[in-house]
């Protein structure tokens, strides 16, 4: 299978300012390549460097194929990409930008625009000044599509969107990557790479922590717990190796579990439950506790 991202020992420093160091990986053609870390992590320095926006200071990044900076504008045709915040020509309206961005391209897009923004709720007519942050990133989001590229690039793709077009979003992406898209998909939201993504890239303080598949990611993940009970909890009940950061008193006990979730409902079955929640930790909770 061929490679369409590769990135060997690529580095990209601001001096004292954090940038990554030696960021190597590889995403296969067809894949939903997640890649996640904290804000701050550099996932937006990496992308940019793949599209050419930085110069990597050293190693290498090619898509293709093709050596990213030296052939820039040949892997742009077929590279659509949503910036994680993106700024416009507010005296435009969305459709004159939209005609913009596919003249660019050389292609005739009219069709694949329309569809787009119907399908995301997009008014062609509205000029970009008037626009909410979430519907610019309905353009961002058109702008990338149009053409249909060969690989897809989003940083940080659903912020500013509501849950129904959230959805619609995710809809059309599948549909992408089912005609032979690759998607490389940028998030600091782990539930939502977690849903998305086959292969997830895991980014802390500018390198590269570990690559996973994503029922790797899931099973070797922590679960914040929170139970309450009606009678007193035993001294030290939650107290166990796959267990971090426990807080517990006389009738509540909050703590990071990791590992057999089968276990765990038995343990806290045994209590005269009041409530109980199980649910994900945030991305900064995981990169505290499993990669510490």
């Amino acid at each position: 299978m061929e490679a369409i991202i590769e990135l060997n020992n690529l580095t990209k420093s601001y001096g004292k300012q954090r940038g990554i160091e030696d960021v190597t990986f590889t995403v296969d053609e067809g894949e939903v390549f997640g890649f996640i870390g904290p804000n701050g992590a550099g996932k937006s320095t990496t992308i940019r460097t793949l599209l050419a926006l930085f110069k990597p200071t050293a190693g290498s990044a090619r898509i293709f194929g093709m050596d990213c900076t030296k052939q820039a504008d040949v892997i742009a045709q077929e590279v659509g990409y949503v910036p994680s915040e993106a700024a416009y020509y507010d005296n435009m309206k969305v459709r004159e930008l939209l005609s913009y961005t596919a003249a660019l391209y050389r292609k005739d897009c009219k069709q694949k625009t329309e569809e787009l923004c119907t399908r995301l709720s997009l008014d062609p007519t509205r000029k970009i000044a008037d626009l909410s942050f979430g519907n610019k990133k309905k353009v961002g989001i058109v702008s990338a599509l149009l053409h249909s590229p060969r690989l897809i690039i989003l940083d940080e793709p659903t912020a500013g969107l509501d849950p129904l077009v959230q959805q619609t979003f995710f809809e059309i992406l599948a549909e992408e990557n089912a005609r032979g898209a690759t998607i490389f998909f940028s998030s600091h939201i782990l539930s939502e790479v977690q849903k998305f993504c086959q292969r997830v890239g895991i980014l802390k303080e500018g390198r590269l922590a570990n690559i996973q598949s994503v029922k790797e990611l899931r099973s070797d993940g922590f679960k914040k717990v929170s139970v309450t009970v009606k009678t007193a909890l035993p001294a030290d009940y939650f107290k166990a190796d796959k267990v971090a950061n426990l807080i517990q008193n006389d009738t509540s006990a909050q703590f990071m579990h990791k590992g057999d979730v089968d276990l765990l409902f038995k343990k806290i079955a045994a209590l005269d439950v009041e409530d109980a929640f199980i649910e994900e930790p945030s991305l900064e909770e995981v990169f505290l506790h499993y990669y510490q």
